[in-house]
């Protein structure tokens, strides 16, 4: 296996280090080099690449624009590399609303240990994007809470559901569209929502705030010891773990910067942990697609203390990697393609039981 990659990048310098970076593999060749969409549209027919690196602020079309077209037009993992990945945060989560398979923040020509500590990065997303699936994605847009979405939103659901239950998701890889499409059906009424997906810091803010314009539930970044409401969603910052904590009948956040599990903080299996301790039939979680296996001790973890358990399918995930560890060691009650997670766990919480109290059921 030899993976073609183009380079499409207004930099000659960092074409140059991109190439050094990716032809330093021994299972990968660099096949074109672009200095703009241009160039990069004529060479995609000429070479066929399998990955496509690509900067965002470019001369002649925008590297969003060109993204758009991309995935419309000749759908591929693509994989963003600009500096505009730092500075421009909201730029970061739209590419990966049109497509883009992962981003990863340009590294300093000027700093050789910065570019030593982003090759491993490169090459992995790199090898994560040529296993990926794409497609043309469905698009969401932002009128304000009460616009529809692209999915059908869901029924609210009993009062004794919302305040006594407790939903938590994980997700990696062409995760940030995977929660998007299912806490956007969720209705405004509903249990709280507990969410990791593996992301740096100065994404997981914009992150948050693009689900809170999308759905009917709010959205945030978790603060550290906050209480959890019904109808809010939490999402972990990129710099810490998020846990379960309760004090008296509330449960409240709780942020650690304890050590990376499965080499991520935040990381799945931290809150699924904390939830099946505190919480156990009271809980439903979901695994959403991902690359490792972060998710899916914790997931069993909760299956064996009563919690419902889903797990995306493998014909939806953009990578099956964290919900197929999930099912090979039986942490999932049920197995699910993408649009109907959110159907699947509202039912669950509909019928007020607790399937999965033992592994095996």
């Amino acid at each position: 296996m030899t993976i073609k990659v183009l380079i499409c990048d207004d930099s000659a310098l960092m074409r140059s280090m991109l190439k050094s970076v990716v032809e330093a593999q021994s299972d990968m060749v660099v096949v074109g080099l672009a200095p703009d969409p241009y160039v990069a549209r004529e060479l995609i027919k000429e070479t066929n690449p399998d990955v496509l690196t690509l900067d965002i602020e470019m001369p002649k079309m925008d590297g969003l624009d060109f993204l758009e077209k991309i995935m419309r037009l000749r759908p591929m993992p693509v994989v963003m590399i600009s500096t505009l990945t730092a500075a421009g945060s909201d730029a970061t989560i739209r590419a990966l609303e049109l497509g883009a398979v992962d981003f990863v923040m340009k590294p300093r020509a000027t700093d050789p240990d910065a570019l030593a500590a982003s090759t491993a990065e490169i090459v992995d997303k790199i090898r994560t994007a040529y296993r990926a699936r794409v497609g043309r994605p469905r698009l969401a847009t932002s009128q304000g809470k009460s616009a529809a979405s692209d999915t059908s939103r869901l029924p609210d659901l009993p009062p004794r559901v919302v305040s006594e239950r407790l939903i938590c998701i994980g997700a990696s890889t062409g995760g940030t569209e995977a929660i998007r499409r299912v806490i956007s059906q969720f209705p405004a009424q509903c249990p709280p929502v507990l969410m990791v997906q593996h992301m740096p810091e100065m994404f997981t803010g914009s992150f948050a705030k693009r689900l809170d314009s999308l759905c009917a539930i709010n959205v945030k970044e978790a603060e550290h010891g906050e209480r959890i409401l019904p109808g809010h969603a939490y999402l972990a910052p990129g710099h810490s773990h998020l846990l379960l904590a309760k004090r008296g009948s509330h449960w409240y956040c709780e942020l650690s910067k304890a050590d990376p599990v499965n080499r991520h903080r935040p990381a799945v299996d931290v809150l699924f942990d904390s939830v099946a301790r505190l919480v156990g039939p009271a809980a439903v979680g979901a695994l959403l697609t991902g690359m490792g296996k972060d998710g899916a001790r914790g997931m069993l973890a909760m299956r064996k203390a009563g919690s419902w358990t889903v797990a995306q399918n493998e014909e939806t995930c953009v990578v099956y990697g964290m919900p197929r560890e999930a099912v090979s060691i039986g942490g999932a009650v049920d197995v699910a393609p993408l649009p109907d997670v959110a159907s699947r766990i509202c039912r669950e919480l509909s019928r007020g039981g607790a399937a999965g109290r033992q592994v095996g059921a």
